[in-house]
């Protein structure tokens, strides 16, 4: 029954986001296009298992992944969890703890969390996405403009369009690099985990998945999978 509920078209249909750099949710993609990182191997991993071939759908946002889970055009995917996904898909277990804040620009000045929320501060955010939502909960002097993707908003801080982009914090060091000047402030706006996720109504598909990563958190495979990625520093959620 779990196999229906996971393949239902044979093949497992994976919704992965990407990034211009790798992260415990983020996707990078190699020389011949193709997506690389944790998530990519959790799911091949997946697919074996099931003995089933799997594709890929790359999006730019994890907004994109729950419209395309809820059309049932992918079968699962990796997001971080909030309250109004919950209204919209089903959570597996979680392999990954996120604390949301901020990247700032040199020129900002700004240091810590509080500080960013100030009249005539511009915010960029991810549009759809968990994050931007806690931000524009959090912030009661200044409000967050969406960007479709990272890359957009990375763009609108070194081209002097905003002055603090909120993401989580262990996908922002990268990006800190290459800007000179700026930072990562003192403090964050939510700590959210990242989990696995399938359409709403395949309890047997979504057990199965939830004692696949649960294994894979143990084994060392989701381990192994964080290292292939360069993210040896972070840990894996227990």
């Amino acid at each position: 029954m779990e196999m229906k509920e996971l393949v239902p078209t044979g093949k497992l249909r994976v919704g992965v986001a990407f990034a211009p750099s790798p992260s415990p949710l983020f996707v990078v993609k190699d020389a011949g296009g193709q997506p690389r990182g944790v998530t990519v191997d959790l799911a091949t991993e997946l697919a074996k298992q099931l003995n089933v071939p799997v594709e890929f759908m790359v999006a730019p946002n994890t907004g994109q992944l729950v419209d395309a889970l809820e059309t049932e055009t992918i079968d699962i995917s990796f997001m971080p969890i909030d309250e109004e996904r919950k209204r919209r898909v089903d959570f597996g277990p979680v392999y990954f703890l996120v604390e949301s804040t901020y990247m700032v620009t040199e020129a900002s000045g700004l240091k810590t969390v509080d500080e960013v929320d100030r009249p005539g501060v511009r915010v960029v955010g991810i549009a759809n996405t968990t994050t931007i939502r806690a931000a524009g909960r959090s912030l009661k002097n200044t409000t967050v403009t969406a960007a479709q993707s990272i890359g957009e908003a990375v763009e609108m801080l070194t081209g002097g369009k905003a002055d603090a982009f909120a993401l989580s914090r262990d996908s922002l060091p990268p990006f800190v690099a290459k800007l000179p000047g700026s930072r990562i402030v003192d403090g964050g706006f939510q700590l959210t985990g990242i989990a696995v996720a399938l359409p709403k109504g395949r309890p047997d598909g979504l057990a199965y998945v939830g004692a696949f990563l649960e294994k894979a958190k143990n084994s060392g495979v989701a381990r192994r999978a964080f290292d292939r990625a360069g993210l040896s520093h972070l840990p894996v959620a227990p």
